[in-house]
């Protein structure tokens, strides 16, 4: 029994430890499982940066008008060319940053909190509520996105604030609203026949604690998807309607402002003049989607190992 004892704990001794490995926190995790994810994060912050701190980034002012340098090509002095004022384009674009940015940000998180809300408040009551909260969102998914913005741009009148049409912001988060009920709806259906749901209503909570605190909590996922993925669908909506002159008006730096007017007009003598916007743009809206896609896979169990 003693040689057995001393055979065993020599075998033992001979099996290889595996190292323990430290644990990593979200943002590690997401670089690691979401290379693609995290370039377009950092795309986006760059963006983000260059909006923020727009007036110590930019190299010139992007109102001023130069005539000695009208239409001036890309350079040293002017890296992306001047327009048909002779403004600096790659000013221009940065401060454009800023504008998409917050039109963007703000009509997407409008408008996806408010599909949210009524997603939730359409899963949890049912019946009647859930029934005309639908079909308002039926009538709403009829119209394109862009045509939707459009009709109620065109209905509304301008209201600027800080160079930011306010209108303009909730024509682009109308449309976003019944896209993001219907996904928060599926989400809070499944959650509703939850045991600690039963629960909770067994317990005599209200409706508003039942849905703020044991609804809400759990279709955070789906929503910060949406709300992500719907930024880069804003941008290019603002740049659309700025390109048909129903967005963001003169002297206001916007990417699809850029591409009306004299960039069409000058399009063959100086094509920097849509190379330049229209690259921002694409960028832009790809960033987003590919994060929109990564947290998406991220956040969804199905896609863990």
């Amino acid at each position: 029994m003693i040689v057995m004892s001393a055979v065993s704990t020599s075998d033992t001794a001979a099996i290889p430890v595996p190292a323990i490995r430290k644990p990593r926190g979200p943002i590690g995790e997401f670089i690691i499982r979401q290379p693609l994810g995290a370039v377009s994060f950092l795309i986006i912050v760059a963006m983000m940066f260059a909006g923020i701190f727009c007036d110590w980034v930019a190299p010139y002012d992007p109102l001023t008008i130069d005539f000695a340098s009208i239409l001036a090509p890309p350079s040293a002095e002017h890296w992306c060319g001047t327009d048909a004022y002779g403004r600096d384009i790659c000013s221009r674009l940065i401060y454009g940053a800023r504008t998409a940015l917050v039109i963007g940000f703000t009509a997407s998180f409008v408008g996806s909190t408010l599909g949210a809300m009524l997603g939730v408040a359409s899963a949890f009551f049912g019946g009647r509520i859930d029934n005309i909260i639908q079909r308002l969102m039926d009538i709403l998914l009829a119209f394109p996105l862009i045509v939707l913005a459009l009709v109620v741009v065109a209905a509304l009148k301008r209201f600027v604030i800080g160079g930011v049409d306010v209108n303009l912001i909730f024509a682009i988060a109308i449309p976003i609203i019944p896209r993001v009920a219907r996904v928060v709806r599926a989400a809070a259906l499944s959650v509703r026949v939850m045991p600690y749901v039963d629960a909770a209503r067994a317990a005599g909570y209200s409706n508003s604690r039942i849905i703020f605190r044991h609804m809400a909590p759990n279709v955070v996922a789906p929503y910060l998807i949406m709300l992500t993925a719907f930024i880069a669908q804003a941008i290019l909506a603002e740049a659309s309607l700025s390109f048909l002159g129903l967005g963001v008006a003169e002297p206001t730096a916007a990417w699809g402002l850029m591409l009306s007017g004299n960039a069409a007009d000058f399009y063959r003598e100086a094509p920097w003049m849509i190379l330049f916007p229209g690259a921002a743009i694409s960028l832009a809206v790809f960033a987003f989607n590919l994060f929109g896609d990564s947290l998406r896979d991220f956040l969804d169990p199905r896609f863990k190992s």
